[in-house]
């Protein structure tokens, strides 16, 4: 899937990745590649990226919202 992390100080993140962690409102989530479509609100904690291989990139997020859409991408505004 395609992610863009977007916060008040430019992009944080854009790329390919397998799947994306990060605490909500309602609990921990991991989006996975090919995720049906979703939208919600993250609260303060950290977001693990993981990419290819084993390698996982982690982005501290205090509040902001996430949409999967139907594409197969993952936009993320983070503050």
């Amino acid at each position: 899937m395609k992610i863009k992390i977007f916060s008040l100080k430019g992009i944080e993140f854009e790329g390919e990745a397998k799947s994306f962690n990060v605490k909500t409102k309602v609990g921990e989530i991991t989006v996975m590649d090919n995720h049906r479509p979703l939208i919600t609100s993250l609260v303060k904690g950290v977001a693990k990226i993981g990419l290819a291989g084993e390698e996982i990139k982690e982005i501290e997020i205090n509040s902001g919202f996430l949409e999967m859409d139907d594409n197969n991408n993952l936009s993320v505004l983070a503050e």
